[in-house]
């Protein structure tokens, strides 16, 4: 529980300590209930909270960003030079997607779950890293670009405050925390508007020879045990994620996550031919190897062996 209270000040200090500064004035509220749940799945952070009166805020720039799907009520955001934007139930809006402006709004009485990101995730999924003149990915505008993009983040929203904050067996795991956090990270860039440069350079297109492919190779071969990104690939191999994108494109016509995932599910099967299925399921072996969903997995895995996991276990 991050807060539970009646009082504004109480209120007002929790969000300044998790959030960033804030300064709420309730409008009208004979009372000024505040409820907030909160759970950290490495460096993101799922919140629900419930508002049982209606306020103004001001507040200071975010240091992460924050997704926030409308549950009940409706939220409206006031940017600097740019017109009010407001969202209410079912919608999803970006808070902080600028990490350097102030910005103000109003919140009606309702409930809200948030996924707080490190700004950081952005360089571990997108195929550039940091962008070439060192600024940092940010997200242009506050809300989805289509309606399809907002129901897959309202939806995986509420799949990691449902189910994955509430897993004692992902907090143990840090192979599960990176793909959730990757997956979240990579969601957000997919779902809004963004400053990511995408397309290869010359310099990457260059840096795409079969040497450094089978050295990005042996570097997942000899790692896929651990919680490795794209980011950790590129800087092993010294060639910027675009190039690493690009090379796996063009010489092995997938992605390098895709090949680490196909890697990892070789481990996998292994383990579940040697496996003891009184002692052992699908779902840990799975989930020791980074497949979060076992449905998923074993999709993946008779695509690759032509049987169910729980046949291979089985014996």
């Amino acid at each position: 529980m991050l807060v539970d209270t009646d009082d504004l000040g109480v209120a007002e200090a929790a969000l300044s300590a998790n959030y960033a500064k804030i300064r709420m004035s309730a409008v009208a509220a004979p009372s000024t209930s505040t409820r907030i749940t909160s759970a950290e799945i490495g460096k993101v952070a799922a919140h629900r909270s419930e508002f049982g009166f209606s306020f103004r805020y001001e507040i200071d720039p975010l240091d992460k960003l924050a997704i926030c799907l409308v549950e009940a009520g409706a939220v409206e955001q006031r940017l600097p030079g740019r017109s009010p934007e407001t969202g209410g139930p079912g919608d999803v809006m970006a808070a902080g997607v600028r990490d350097d402006l102030s910005f103000s709004g109003s919140v009606r009485a309702g409930r809200f779950s948030q996924l707080l990101l490190d700004r950081t995730l952005f360089d571990e999924v997108a195929a550039t890293g940091p962008r070439d003149d060192g600024a940092p990915i940010r997200l242009t505008a506050l809300q989805p670009v289509s309606a399809q993009a907002n129901a897959h983040l309202a939806g995986l929203i509420a799949y990691v405050r449902d189910n994955v904050a509430t897993d004692p067996f992902v907090a143990e795991n840090p192979m599960v925390i990176g793909a959730v956090q990757r997956y979240v990270a990579a969601s957000v860039l997919s779902a809004f508007p963004n400053t990511a440069l995408l397309e290869p350079t010359a310099g990457d297109r260059r840096d795409s020879t079969p040497v450094l492919l089978q050295r990005a190779i042996s570097f997942i071969d000899d790692n896929a045990h651990r919680d490795i990104s794209l980011t950790d690939i590129s800087r092993a191999v010294y060639v910027t994620p675009r190039a690493l994108q690009y090379m796996f494109r063009k010489h092995r016509d997938c992605t390098p996550t895709e090949y680490l995932r196909r890697v990892r599910l070789h481990h996998a099967h292994l383990d579940l031919i040697t496996g003891n299925r009184a002692a052992t399921t699908v779902a840990q072996i799975a989930r020791k190897w980074g497949f979060l969903h076992t449905s998923r997995f074993a999709v993946y895995y008779r695509e690759a062996y032509g049987q169910s996991p729980h046949v291979t276990l089985r014996g």
